[in-house]
């Protein structure tokens, strides 16, 4: 498996909705690892790290998140960070 790592900043109601937790779930559904982080401008910044096919299919979900959220945008950038061993909330 070669490992890929993405970093997207998500725009909208994405904080107090359970976007991160969510973020995670489909993380780990994927068999991903990484991070999902609030940021104080109200954006969440998720970094998914595994197969590209698994990180792309997250981004595609990140779209939409969770049935509270209302995503506006997402901005993606391929990163070259060391792979995290397991998927944290921040």
């Amino acid at each position: 498996m070669n490992e890929y790592c993405l970093k997207a900043w998500v725009t909208g109601r994405v904080q107090g909705v359970g976007f991160r937790a969510a973020s995670r779930a489909q993380a780990l559904r994927e068999g991903l690892t990484g991070h999902a982080r609030n940021l104080g401008d109200g954006r969440v910044e998720v970094l998914l790290c595994g197969e590209q096919a698994a990180v792309d299919r997250v981004v595609r979900w990140l779209w939409q998140g969770p049935p509270a959220s209302r995503v506006t945008h997402v901005e993606c950038e391929k990163v070259d960070v060391a792979s995290p061993s397991a998927f944290e909330l921040g």
